[in-house]
């Protein structure tokens, strides 16, 4: 990872036309209050003028030719492929995938997981929102395999989300991954009864590799404790959201 500026820039080795970046809540926004600066959720109660504004600083920031492609996330595992002409609009999916070049992806988020991904030829990418229901329903295994590329010939990149230490969670959480995967215990250290911490992106790198991913790259940041970064579980109900994008330049 390296940092310039307002952005965090992945530090993966994707091709040279594969182009990603992650704002951060210091970036070039409008937003004001607890939504301040770079506030990009447009369903997180900060005024939709300001967003706006805020999604087009970062259009212009970035020098995308065109907006982003925004997702309406459900916390589900539906891919959208953005190539295929879909209605206008954000369609509701937690991952999207290109093949064109200059079409923008990106994912929201304030403590789920984004991942990155492209494939190693460069000839596609797509981005997912995992949050603990998305990952364990599925949706890296369904954004890898959009790609035009095998697994093995793609690779990720892991996004900032709340890292294990502070994610306490309940025991729904653990059953729903643990009780197909047994394995997955690993990533699950006991507090108190009936709660673990949850080590949110070492269960995707696992489910990653067991999808036979080339390579995984990122990690290692915690959305709680940085303040760069929206956290809903820092912050409650107004709590912003910022995005990781990807894409492919000419």
């Amino acid at each position: 990872m390296t940092a310039a500026g307002a952005w965090i820039v992945p530090d993966w080795p994707a091709p040279p036309r594969v182009r990603a970046a992650v704002s951060t809540r210091q970036g070039p926004g409008v937003s004001t209050g607890p939504y301040g600066r770079l506030n990009l959720g447009a369903r997180a109660g900060d005024d939709p003028q300001a967003v706006k504004a805020n999604r087009l600083a970062v259009q212009q920031a970035l020098g995308l030719a065109r907006a982003p492609h925004w997702l309406q996330q459900v916390h589900g595992a539906d891919v959208a492929d953005v190539d295929a002409g879909a209605p206008g609009g954000e369609p509701r999916a937690d991952a999207a995938v290109t093949r064109r070049t200059g079409e923008p992806l990106a994912i929201l988020t304030a403590d789920c997981l984004p991942v990155l991904f492209c494939a190693a030829d460069g000839s596609g990418v797509a981005a997912a929102h995992a949050g603990w229901r998305g990952l364990a329903g599925g949706v890296l295994e369904a954004a890898l395999l959009s790609l035009p590329a095998a697994p093995g010939r793609a690779m990720a990149w892991l996004g900032p989300c709340i890292g294990m230490a502070s994610y306490e969670v309940g025991e729904e959480v653990r059953d729903a991954f643990v009780a197909t995967d047994p394995g997955a215990a690993e990533f699950f250290t006991a507090t108190r009864p009936g709660h673990w911490l949850c080590d949110l992106a070492g269960l995707a790198r696992r489910r990653l590799l067991a999808a036979g991913i080339g390579s995984i790259h990122g990690g290692g940041f915690d959305t709680r404790v940085d303040d760069r970064f929206y956290s809903y579980r820092r912050d409650g109900a107004h709590s912003g959201r910022f995005a990781s994008l990807v894409w492919l330049a000419p």
